[in-house]
């Protein structure tokens, strides 16, 4: 179990917050608007009102010794940057902030962030796979060479291995999972010589061209 401090909570912060909790972590959720904090309070941890900006909230509420946190401030680009600030001076290591432009995330970065989240632009990218390919059942591009897709099983690769499929060496992708839909099981590290079948999905990591192509396969 990790401690993990979320500052800001709408739609964004509001969402991880509770799904982390929900995973078994230690979340400490904190927003100046009482609302939204007793709103949230029973899905967390400890949701607490307060200015997460300044460094002698952040310690009160147990941010010292956090193993990572999440700044999720909306489109107050001062907020975010003083709330990254007092974060890092709590000893946090591990800081995730929520970006809304290139020039937020150039500055997030430079001030220590672990990584800079646009939200909007991922999703907006997801969708955008999803609608031209028909068939995607999620996709997440994580930065412009890599991204990672859940599809069907091509028709051609009923009855076959990944082994015999040699997808590294003939589409440049590798499947790091297979979803058996029928047991709703997740297989991570799948079996090179377990037969694929109708019912399964395949969770396939490559560059983004490279995974247009497998997922047009029929």
């Amino acid at each position: 179990m990790k401690r993990i401090i979320v500052v800001g909570l709408g739609n964004f912060g509001a969402v991880i917050a509770a799904r982390l909790h929900e995973q078994g972590h230690d979340v400490i959720a904190i927003d100046p608007r009482p609302a939204v904090v007793d709103a949230l309070g029973s899905r967390v941890s400890k949701a607490m009102v307060g200015d997460a900006t300044q460094r002698q909230v952040l310690e009160e509420v147990g941010a010292r010794g956090a193993d990572a946190a999440i700044v999720s401030t909306g489109e107050d680009l001062s907020a975010s940057i003083l709330a990254l600030l007092a974060l890092r001076d709590t000893g946090i290591q591990d800081i995730y902030v929520k970006v809304r432009s290139d020039d937020h995330a150039r500055i997030a970065n430079a001030l220590g962030a672990a990584e800079s989240i646009f939200p909007e632009r991922e999703s907006a990218l997801g969708l955008a796979s999803r609608i031209t390919s028909g068939r995607l059942l999620q996709y997440v591009q994580l930065g412009p060479e890599f991204g990672l897709q859940e599809m069907p099983v091509p028709e051609a690769w009923y009855g076959k291995s990944l082994r015999v499929l040699a997808l590294p060496q003939r589409y440049r992708v590798h499947v790091v999972a297979v979803h058996d839909v029928l047991q709703d099981r997740m297989l991570p590290v799948p079996d090179p010589d377990r037969l694929l079948t109708p019912s399964d999905a395949l969770l396939v990591a490559g560059e983004p061209s490279a995974l247009e192509a497998v997922a047009a396969l029929r």
